[in-house]
C-alpha cells in the first residue's frame, strides 16, 4: 500500500489500511464474478441492517428497459406526500452494484431528501456493453415521469447516481430535457462525466485511495466490450460532459479531495454553470470514492452525505 496522504480523514486511512490488510486481490486482477462478489461482501453481507434508514415501505418493482423489462426498487420515506420522485442509478463502473449494494444510499436520500426513490437493476458489462446501461437508464426514466401519480404524487422529479451512476444520471437529465420532460433536480455524486479524460487527480490518486487506475481502466475495458473501436468516446451517452447543457434541472455536484474522478466531476460542475445551470458544488475535503457508503465508519464521510442530501432535497422542494 501506497503511502496516504496527511489530508486524509483519519477514519477513512483507517478502513483503507484494513482493506490493505484483508489481502484480496485488487479488482483489476479479478473476474467480473468475482468483482461483483466481492463488492458486495463489503457493501450489503458485513453491513448491520438494523441501522438501515427506515422507509414507510419498500417495494419491489419491475420497469421497462432497452430489451425487456428490469428489476427495480421504490422506496417511500416516512414522510407525508405528496412528493417528488426521483430515479438513482447505482454505482460500480457499470461492472458491479446492484439494488441491494446501493439500498443505504437509496434510503437515506429518499429519508434525507424527502423523496420516492426509484432504483434500477440496470444491464451490466461486459455481458451487457455500452449502450445497454444507458438504453435501460432511458426506459426507466420515461417510465418515471409517466407515472409520477402512482410514485411521488407530484410533478417534481429528479435523477441520482453515484459514479457510473452519476454518469447514467448525467444522461438521463439530458435526455429527459430533450424530450419535454425537464426534471426539478438531480444529483451526480463523483460522477463519470467524459470518458477516458486525463486529469491532475486521475495522476494524484491513481492508486491507494479504493477506486485506482488500473480498476478504471478494467472498467472501460468491460463496458466498451469486444468491439470497443467502434464506440466513440464523444459520444454524450458516454460522456456527458460533451453534450448540450444549457436548460438542464439545477444539479448538486459532489466530489472527494483522493477520488481518481476528482477533476472529472468539478469540471462538469463548472461547465454546467457556465451553460447557466445553478449548481450546488461540494468537494469534500479529506475524503475518497464511495465516500456515501462509508458513513459507518466516518464521522466526515456521514456529515458530507447529509449535507449532500439537504442540498438535494432543497433543490427538489423549493
Amino acid at each position: 500500500m501506497t503511502d496516504l496522504h496527511p489530508d486524509l480523514d483519519p477514519a477513512t486511512g483507517a478502513l483503507l489500511s484494513f482493506l490493505a490488510a484483508a489481502g484480496a486481490p485488487p479488482m483489476w486482477e479479478q473476474t467480473p464474478e468475482e468483482a461483483r462478489a466481492g463488492f458486495r461482501t463489503l457493501a450489503v453481507d458485513l453491513r448491520d441492517d438494523s441501522l438501515l434508514p427506515p422507509m414507510a415501505s419498500v417495494e419491489e418493482r419491475k420497469v421497462p428497459g432497452g430489451a425487456g423489462p428490469r428489476p427495480a426498487r421504490v422506496y417511500r420515506p416516512e414522510a407525508d406526500g405528496p412528493l417528488p420522485t426521483v430515479l438513482f442509478l447505482h454505482g460500480g463502473g457499470f461492472v458491479i452494484g446492484d439494488l441491494d449494494t446501493h439500498d443505504l444510499a437509496c434510503r437515506t436520500i429518499a429519508r434525507d431528501s424527502r423523496a420516492v426513490v426509484v432504483s434500477v437493476d440496470y444491464r451490466l458489462a461486459p455481458e451487457h456493453p455500452f449502450p445497454a446501461a444507458v438504453e435501460d437508464t432511458l426506459a426507466a426514466a420515461d417510465w418515471m415521469v409517466a407515472h409520477l401519480d402512482e410514485l411521488g404524487g407530484s410533478e417534481r422529479t429528479g435523477v441520482a447516481g453515484d459514479s457510473a451512476g452519476g454518469n447514467l444520471a448525467a444522461v438521463a437529465a439530458q435526455h429527459l430535457r430533450d424530450a419535454g420532460h425537464p426534471l426539478t433536480a438531480q444529483l451526480l455524486i463523483y460522477p463519470v462525466t467524459e470518458m477516458g479524460a486525463d486529469t491532475e487527480s486521475f495522476r494524484d490518486n491513481a492508486e491507494g485511495y479504493f477506486l485506482d487506475a488500473e480498476t478504471m481502466a478494467w472498467f472501460g475495458r468491460q463496458y466498451a466490450g469486444p468491439d470497443a473501436s467502434a464506440v466513440d468516446p464523444t459520444d454524450p451517452r458516454l460522456s456527458p460532459r460533451l453534450g448540450e447543457l444549457s436548460g438542464l434541472a439545477p444539479a448538486v455536484v459532489v466530489t472527494a479531495q483522493f477520488d481518481p474522478l476528482r477533476d472529472d466531476g468539478d469540471a462538469y460542475a463548472h461547465a454546467l454553470a457556465e451553460a447557466g445551470v445553478h449548481v450546488e458544488h461540494r468537494r469534500f475535503t479529506g475524503l475518497i470514492h464511495g465516500f456515501v457508503d462509508m458513513g459507518r465508519h466516518s464521522p466526515a464521510a456521514d456529515a458530507a452525505v447529509a449535507e449532500t442530501c439537504r442540498l438535494f432535497g432543497e433543490l427538489l422542494h423549493r
